[in-house]
């Protein structure tokens, strides 16, 4: 019976022990001031990108690009299949160019789709690519910025090309005046565009190849989500005294861009 008291006694020091370590583990867990992970800002809606040169339609391509029509049979399956971009990331950006001649004029269209990532795990895809967006629209030097800063303006800079990114070979065979050129009309302008993915713009182009030969780039530019699409549509005519009508490359410029943002929102 001496040894029953003992036991006990052993007993209630080994649940106190026990008990003791449990709530100091949750108390720990609970202290308040105590390291706390903040949360990553989102991820962008894109993870992959869609194959540029399979985007456009046949009929499309057909309506940009006429002098397709006219070639051999087997000459217009290449020419539809159009060229992919060289890129070191199909994940990231792609691109596809194709071209076509005509009797009276060459015309070329090309797309290049951008993916942007951030990171920041402060900064979303999304705000990350509205920034990358800024500098494109930025870089074009429309009227209406260029108003704000007039040192930056287009005379300054006729080699930008139309979203910041490096000149074709066609824009750098010989650089003249550089924004609307002939543009008859205000609405005809290098602009914003209004409801177009989450923001749009447009900058048209009226380069001097060579010594006489002209040629239009007409250039569509949007953001959808943290993806950043360029369209490019240019025509040179076979005359040298002709001049590209700038409301057609600008009416088909869009609506292809519009096509475009329906197919990402599939």
């Amino acid at each position: 019976m001496a040894y029953v008291p003992g036991a006990a006694l052993l007993a209630a020091l080994v649940v106190g022990c026990s008990a003791g370590t449990g709530t100091d583990g949750s108390a720990a867990d609970s202290r308040p001031g105590g390291p706390t992970a903040s949360p990553a800002a989102p991820a962008g809606k894109y993870r992959t990108l869609p194959d540029p040169c399979r985007s456009v339609a046949h009929s499309t391509l057909k309506d940009l690009l006429p002098g397709v029509a006219e070639l051999p049979e087997d000459q217009q399956e290449k020419a539809y299949a159009g060229t992919a971009s060289v890129t070191y990331d199909t994940d990231r950006r792609v691109g596809c160019t194709w071209k076509a001649e005509a009797p009276d004029s060459s015309r070329s269209l090309s797309l290049d789709f951008e993916r942007v990532v951030s990171y920041d795990t402060s900064v979303s895809d999304d705000d990350r690519a509205d920034e990358v967006y800024g500098k494109k629209e930025a870089a074009a030097h429309l009227p209406s910025s260029a108003s704000d800063s007039p040192s930056d303006s287009p005379s300054d800079s006729p080699s930008d090309s139309p979203s910041g990114s490096a000149p074709s070979d066609e824009e750098t065979d010989g650089e003249t005046d550089g924004k609307s050129g002939d543009a008859a009309t205000e609405d005809l302008q290098p602009r914003v565009l209004d409801n177009l993915g989450d923001a749009a713009f447009l900058d048209d182009l009226l380069i001097q190849a060579g010594s006489t030969a002209q040629h239009r780039t007409v250039s569509v530019v949007f953001r959808t989500s943290n993806v950043i699409v360029t369209v490019r549509y240019t025509e040179q005519p076979a005359l040298s005294t002709e001049i590209p009508d700038s409301k057609e490359l600008q009416e088909k410029a869009q609506a292809l861009a519009r096509k475009l943002v329906d197919k990402f929102s599939e």
